[in-house]
């Protein structure tokens, strides 16, 4: 960082002498000037340019070497104390400088040179955090309240669809979704109920202890929201609502599990199936399935097989809401 001794003669000039405080400025030391060299070289040649013999030839020959100093100040740009106070300010002040040391005298710079976060770099930053954490409460206060119309029943008889458990709770409130889940620890399976209000959610935990099919349900207040199912993949036909009842969805199946081993479990067990779908991926450890049998009631029988181990995982079945619909053509290419 570069200091202008002061209290030397007007005549004898002012000398900026470079420190060795980093290797940047010892790099650009010849871009540094000398005013007494300056001087010294003007007199050798006889005369100064633009120096005048009158009485203020000393005051403008002063004036031309400040210019001169900050003309030559202009070839070393990366030196911290060359840092125009506007750019300072900035995100990108940082490729100014290469440390974070203040001048003397000075207040520190708002730099950041290895990491460290300028002041106005900072009100913009979190200002950008502000949106994401607006957006962020925005989105868990939604789904704050849809948990809190949402209700979870347990120890659903294999037997029962979702149009019949939905028809349970007609009388508490407009259902906005049912969702019925297979449960692999145990022969029932449980389900989520959402209500257009939290009105509708209270009074459905009155119906506790219904009986519904064999079994009493149990009613409580859901701890989750119901996942939204892709719109694109609902039934779009009476066709395909028809392929729906014959079809199943299953879950936690083993990635040691072929296509060909879950079509002669699901066969051997519950009756032929026409169209079966593996799906997987490398990020989650078990793979998925939609199996359409030939007959509806293939399907619900095959719901009794939710909690039956295959490979080395007991597999979850509940009933599909979308249909497996066949694969277009590959068209050739040309």
């Amino acid at each position: 960082m570069a200091v202008v001794e002061s209290g030397v003669a007007a005549d004898s000039g002012a000398v900026v002498q470079p420190t060795s405080q980093d290797s940047d400025d010892q790099n650009h030391q010849s871009s540094r000037i000398e005013v007494g060299e300056e001087e010294g070289l003007y007199s050798k040649m006889g005369s100064h340019p633009g120096r005048s013999e009158g009485s203020d030839g000393g005051e403008s020959y002063k004036r031309e070497m400040r210019e001169l100093q900050e003309l030559f100040s202009k070839l070393n740009p990366m030196a911290a104390e060359f840092v125009p106070p506007s750019l300072s300010k900035q995100p990108n002040a940082a490729f100014f400088s290469n440390n974070a040391f203040p001048a003397a005298g000075n207040a520190p710079l708002e730099v950041n040179a290895y990491g460290h976060d300028t002041g106005g770099f900072r009100r913009k930053k979190s200002f950008g955090q502000g949106k994401r954490r607006m957006n962020a409460r925005t989105s868990m206060a939604q789904r704050d309240d849809v948990i809190r119309r949402t209700v979870y029943v347990s120890d659903l008889d294999q037997q029962v669809t979702e149009e019949q458990l939905a028809g349970l709770f007609v009388n508490c409130g407009q259902v906005v979704d049912c969702r019925i889940c297979g449960d692999p620890n145990s022969v029932l399976r449980f389900a989520f109920i959402e209500f257009t209000d939290e009105e509708g959610a209270m009074t459905a935990l009155n119906l506790s202890g219904t009986m519904l099919g064999f079994y009493p349900v149990k009613v409580l207040p859901s701890k989750t929201a119901i996942a939204p199912v892709n719109p694109t993949f609902l039934p779009r036909t009476e066709d395909e609502r028809e392929m729906c009842a014959r079809t199943i969805y299953c879950t936690n199946i083993d990635k040691k599990v072929t296509q060909s081993d879950v079509k002669i479990f699901f066969e051997s067990f519950c009756g032929e199936v026409l169209r079966l779908r593996l799906l997987g991926d490398y990020q989650h450890s078990t793979r998925i399935a939609f199996v359409e049998f030939v007959m509806a009631e293939s399907a619900i029988a095959a719901l009794n097989c939710s909690g039956v181990v295959l490979g080395s995982l007991p597999i979850r079945v509940s009933p599909s809401k979308t249909p497996v619909r066949p694969r277009s053509p590959r068209h050739p290419m040309h």
